[in-house]
């Protein structure tokens, strides 16, 4: 399973990859492993605002539906809509052609993230 060391992780099994005030947002290969085909997903609109912890989207497997949440407080200032087309790119490539939303926060709650090392403890 892959979970690169220069993203941050919920315990929801989002990913985050932080750049600056830009934060980039997907779920990670172990969700999408234990998900299995997606079908559809169903993400926010540009400029909507979550705080973290709240829903903000939807993720429909074959077998299963699950909620998205948000890592970081923030707008939501772009939306993957390749992956509406495409969910399968959630499952060939989480990290790359299946992020989902960016997001500029707007505080910084990263402290609450976990870093790689920690998030794969947390999956074992």
């Amino acid at each position: 399973m892959n979970h690169p060391n220069d993203l941050k992780y919920t315990k929801e099994h989002e990913w985050v990859k932080i750049q600056n005030n830009s934060v980039t947002v997907g779920i990670t290969d172990f969700a999408q492993g234990e998900l299995g085909d997606i079908i559809f997903i169903e993400l926010p609109k540009e400029g909507e605002s979550f705080n973290a912890g709240e829903i903000f989207g939807t993720i429909e497997a074959v077998k299963t539906v699950s909620d998205l949440y948000m890592p970081l407080s923030g707008k939501i200032i772009e939306v993957n809509t390749s992956i509406n087309d495409n969910p399968e790119f959630v499952n060939e490539d989480p990290y790359e052609k299946g992020w989902m939303i960016k997001i500029e926060i707007s505080s910084d709650d990263s402290s609450l993230l976990l870093d790689s090392e920690s998030y794969i403890n947390l999956i074992q």
